[in-house]
């Protein structure tokens, strides 16, 4: 390191131009009077005398008087040094944390945060998955699915319903055949186009990542109730509903428990409105309290916005509006509604319904 340097990497630790001039002067001389000092490096005369005394009390030099003049001779350099370390740990621990920050923010206190690497929308999502209590919803790729997998296989193993879609390219179509989901995933789909990362846990939290070119990567962070349910409907549209199942935990028989209401509505909406009825257990909460409820009954109808088919059928864009259970609980009506319930009594985050061999069929 040259003394220009040197000198810069003094200034870096905190002392000042005199400072640092004053201090290599000494260190060059070993002990020299004031005067020479200042002769030497350019500093005011006037100014030396203050010069060395900050620089003694920083443990630099030690000045003493020598033929009645102020003479300095450095000290030995270990506390410097050890001061030096210090400061240096100091800044790249200051810089690692930085890094962190911008890299991996923390979810809470923040509605949208953008970070530039998969990992980090990897470890946020891991955190979030670790409390979820209803449901996730996921689209990964193959190897991504291996990343996330433990994750996944938590989460179910705790009750959660894991709605996994699995996006290849169609030069990787077969590698799902190879695949195992059981006990990782509730339902399995298979998309056979790329898409982007896209992770929703319960309601309110969605990570996405695009990985679509190497010069325009990036992620977001989300915990905000509306714009989760924004992907939600991304995830069921694009992702979801118009791709084959390859993977179902319910192997054989009806369907009984859901977490997402127009998905029940769907499958029982045939069995309702030709008259039968329902027994079924929904848990959700008050839409106008916020409060817990759970509800036993019977379901006897279904609202929709959009007349069935003659089937009695209903199809997702005809449940894109209203899409309401009615549960007749201790002799009342109640409206079931989903996510973002308006009209209704009730927002079901399940909908339990009793075996098959207990629906009650009406006899005209």
């Amino acid at each position: 390191m040259d003394e220009d340097e040197l000198r810069d990497g003094l200034q870096e630790a905190g002392l000042s131009q005199y400072e640092a001039d004053a201090y290599l002067a000494v260190l060059e001389r070993g002990t020299a009077p004031a005067v020479k000092i200042a002769e030497q490096t350019s500093i005011p005369k006037s100014r030396i005398y203050d010069v060395l005394e900050d620089l003694e009390q920083d443990d630099y030099v030690e000045t003493f008087e020598q033929d009645s003049a102020l003479s300095a001779r450095p000290r030995d350099p270990a506390e410097v040094m050890s001061n030096l370390q210090r400061r240096a740990n100091r800044l790249a621990t200051t810089a690692e944390a930085i890094e962190d920050r911008w890299e991996r923010p923390e979810i809470s206190g923040h509605k949208i945060s953008i970070v530039k690497r998969f990992d980090s929308v990897v470890e946020q999502f891991r955190v979030a998955a670790a409390d979820a209590t209803n449901r996730i919803q996921i689209a990964v790729s193959p190897s991504q699915f291996e990343t996330v997998r433990p994750t996944l296989a938590d989460a179910v193993d705790r009750g959660v319903f894991v709605k996994l879609c699995v996006t290849t390219g169609l030069e990787d179509l077969h590698v799902v055949d190879d695949m195992s989901f059981e006990d990782v995933a509730t339902e399995v789909r298979h998309r056979t186009l790329p898409a982007p990362f896209t992770a929703l846990v319960d309601r309110s939290h969605t990570f996405f990542s695009s990985q679509s070119h190497p010069t325009d990567q990036y992620g977001i962070i989300i915990d905000d109730l509306t714009l989760t349910y924004v992907f939600h409907w991304y995830f069921q549209g694009a992702l979801w509903g118009t791709w084959p199942h390859v993977y179902d935990s319910v192997a054989e028989g009806t369907k009984l428990e859901y977490v997402d209401v127009r998905e029940c509505v769907q499958d029982i909406a045939p069995i309702i409105n030709d008259g039968t009825t329902i027994p079924a257990t929904v848990r959700g909460f008050d839409v106008q309290t916020g409060e817990d409820v759970t509800l036993s009954g019977e379901i006897t109808e279904i609202i929709s916005a959009a007349p069935p088919n003659d089937d009695g059928s209903l199809t997702l864009t005809q449940l894109a509006g209203q899409a309401t259970i009615v549960l007749k609980s201790d002799e009342r009506e109640y409206g079931v509604g989903g996510r973002g319930s308006t009209l209704e009594d009730v927002e079901a985050t399940r909908v339990v319904l009793d075996e098959p061999d207990s629906w009650t069929e009406e006899v005209n």
